[in-house]
């Protein structure tokens, strides 16, 4: 199953001065070689912030003069921008003009190319014969506006030396499937242009808190959700539970829906299984509406090896997108590998980043499969111990050129775009910024995070918890780099695999779940998953990530229908009804996830404030820090209460803004959140300004204070 597969190489990563006009808008530092060699510092900024990087600044330097020198070749030195490079979409494919239709295609390798579809019995006819431009690998093909109309079906017929085939065009903006036969063929979309009713949006996202969802999976019934289902019942849901951003998965159009959208046939186009891009489009005009950025998953990682549907022999050539010989498929995904080194192929990606900013108004992007884009063994069983690691001449530097144009592009067309890259073998300066020979990121997923709290549930038993290596974990990141935290994502929730709450619940949640009902192993579920969640929201440096239905313990794995299920969406879908019974256990979870987003943004500038370790102790389990004026105090101890336990902190008044234990939140209440702490006097310490405080820490709980 492509889903397995996918999800089989992230874990096997795991281990282991017309210049102006090409700047990148988001740096202000995208220039030519020349302009920026004038201005140069002594070490590049990502050495500067990072000594121990001197050693290899060389070659970040390299990287860097590398991605100056594309740009200019792209640019033509800057008589153009980027953005006006990757207009790609608005040449190729098929688009209604005054005159009628024209149609283009690249395919060097062909021979003859004909449009065939329901405007012509789907056979070859002169009338649609294109032609290749004279001195190019281009095809042209110009039609009356009879030829064709919306709604038709219609595909390339392809010749080529030797063979010919059915082909969907490469830049198709609409792909359809037939529920009978299950065949792909291009449509012919051109509808009254989709209005916008928030022409202009800019996300408020300090901190940025993402609701990673899927569609299809997206509603209760067993079957495949739409966009306009999604935009009724579950968008209604994030902008309740107080998340300023959904990333949406497997939107490109992909032939196996149990792929989750990541091996991708048609680039262009939305999916339709979900509906059609003005619902899509609506989509995200009501969450703009709503004040919650919209951003994609990107899959630019590898492509499908369909031919039929996507890009593997679009015309006799296998090799028109995807490196040749032992590069040419990922050996662990069963797909292609693009060859970011081709001019045409960095026109074509970067072409589709901008095609999804300007036509659907996305936020940005969370680029998929960044390790593997960013070595020549794709990271798989390299362990990556030391800075050599990352500069020993494995690295492929095609991709690290488009990935950092690619943001550079991003950000020169909309310069609060998002970009997240999705990397685990923590690549120095992947989130730093272009101008300090960085990738241009924004954000980075921490990867880590997950991975060690569910080595410590699986491994540790609870009362060896360790507070100082809870809180290392969630803070270790690179101080340049922004990063985005998560306890688990769609990878911890796919068959296979298990979420939190099921590591540490399982087979209990079907028996015990009910209120009055629980057991000591539901009650540890609840309490450890609301800390885990808690301590990980709440050191965040850049932003927050949950899937869809954890927030609130959704039982049971991911599963899209396949072979081996019987075709069943039965466990491709997210129990809505769980977390709306009163009666079950679930709202707990649910209704401590709305107001722990609520805590953190009470803090002004939360992200801008640092992190500040009150105390730890690692035999009384016990761990506190403070940001700005918020107090976080855990006690991870599975069986020791502690009375008048006491910290140092700033003089004053704390009032209680967050209890895990209080039982609107599955706990005991054994605190009394009414009440108002005051610190203690102490003549040692007063001149630091810093009295005592004395709190009652209940095992397996966490409190929040507010100094007031």
């Amino acid at each position: 199953m492509a889903t397995e597969k996918k999800t089989s190489a992230k874990n096997t990563t795991a281990k282991k001065t017309t210049a102006k006009k090409a700047t990148c808008k988001a740096t202000a530092k995208c220039a030519t070689k020349k302009t920026v060699k004038a201005a140069a510092p002594k070490h590049i900024g990502l050495v500067k912030n990072d000594p121990y990087l001197a050693d290899f600044e060389p070659a970040i330097v390299g990287r860097h003069e590398h991605a100056l020198w594309k740009l200019n070749q792209l640019t033509r030195n800057g008589k153009i921008s980027l953005s006006d490079f990757a207009n790609g979409y608005d040449y190729f494919g098929l688009h209604k003009t005054e005159k009628g239709w024209v149609f283009r295609e690249w395919a060097p390798n062909a021979t003859d190319i004909y449009l065939i579809g329901d405007f012509n019995g789907w056979q070859e006819s002169p009338k649609y014969r294109a032609k290749r431009i004279k001195g190019t690998g281009n095809w042209e093909l110009k039609l009356s506006e009879k030829a064709m109309k919306h709604g038709d079906l219609f595909k390339m017929k392809v010749h080529w030396e030797g063979g010919e085939g059915e082909r969907i065009p490469a830049w198709a903006n609409r792909v359809v499937q037939d529920e009978q036969t299950k065949i792909f063929s291009a449509q012919v979309w051109c509808p009254e242009p989709y209005k916008w009713k928030k022409k202009t949006f800019r996300p408020n996202t300090t901190p940025l808190l993402i609701y990673e969802c899927h569609i299809g999976m997206g509603q209760d019934a067993e079957k495949v959700g739409t966009y306009t289902e999604f935009k009724e019942k579950v968008l209604p849901r994030i902008i309740e539970d107080g998340y300023n951003c959904i990333q949406i998965m497997a939107i490109q159009e992909h032939p196996y829906y149990g792929s989750f959208g990541y091996h991708v046939s048609s680039f262009f186009a939305a999916s339709s299984r979900f509906g059609t891009p003005e619902e899509l489009k609506d989509l995200i005009d009501t969450a703009h509406q709503n004040g919650i950025a919209v951003i994609m998953d990107i899959v630019h990682s590898h492509a499908v090896k369909n031919e039929m549907e996507g890009l593997g022999n679009l015309a006799g050539d296998r090799n028109q997108y995807f490196y040749p010989g032992d590069r040419h498929e990922h050996p662990a995904w069963d797909s292609l590998c693009f060859d970011y080194g081709k001019d045409e192929v960095m026109h074509f990606l970067l072409s589709n980043c901008k095609y999804w900013l300007s036509e659907y108004h996305f936020d940005g992007f969370r680029f998929d499969g960044v390790t593997s884009m960013l070595y020549y063994s794709h990271g798989l069983g390299e362990a990556f111990c030391n800075y050599g690691d990352y500069f020993n001449g494995h690295e492929d530097d095609n991709a690290i050129c488009y990935l950092t144009l690619a943001n550079c592009l991003i950000h020169e067309v909309n310069k609060n775009a998002i970009t997240i890259a999705e990397e685990v073998s923590g690549m120095p300066g992947l989130a730093a910024k272009f101008a300090d020979g960085g990738y241009g990121f924004d954000y980075r997923m921490a990867m880590n995070i997950p991975d060690y709290w569910i080595k410590t549930i699986k491994e540790l038993k609870d009362e060896d918890w360790k507070p100082s290596s809870i809180f290392w974990e969630i803070k270790n990141r690179r101080a340049d780099e922004k990063t985005i935290s998560y306890c688990e994502s769609h990878d911890q929730a796919l068959v296979g695999d298990k979420t939190i709450i099921f590591r540490l619940i399982d087979a209990d949640m079907y028996w015990h779940f009910k209120k009055g009902d629980e057991n000591g192993m539901v009650h540890r579920g609840i309490a450890l998953h609301k800390m885990i969640r808690l301590a990980t929201a709440s050191t965040i440096n850049g932003g927050y990530l949950n899937f869809m239905g954890n927030e609130f313990g959704h039982p049971e794995w991911i599963d899209f229908p396949r072979e081996g299920n019987g075709w069943s969406y039965k466990y491709a879908r997210r129990q809505w009804n769980l977390v709306d019974n009163k009666d079950l256990c679930y709202h707990y979870l649910g209704d401590f996830d709305k107001e722990m987003l609520k805590t953190i943004k009470s803090e002004k500038n939360f992200n801008k404030t640092p992190v500040v370790e009150i105390w730890h102790n690692d035999g009384d389990q016990v761990l506190a820090y403070m940001r700005g004026d918020l107090l976080f105090v855990f006690n991870f101890s599975p069986t020791r209460s502690f009375t008048d336990y006491g910290f140092l902190v700033p003089t004053g008044a704390y009032s209680v803004v967050l209890d895990t234990d209080n039982k609107a939140f599955g706990g005991n209440g054994l605190n009394d959140d009414e009440m108002t702490h005051l610190t203690n006097y102490d003549p040692v310490y007063v001149n630091d300004r810093k009295e005592w405080l004395k709190l009652y820490l209940p095992a397996r709980s966490a409190l929040v204070l507010k100094k007031n």
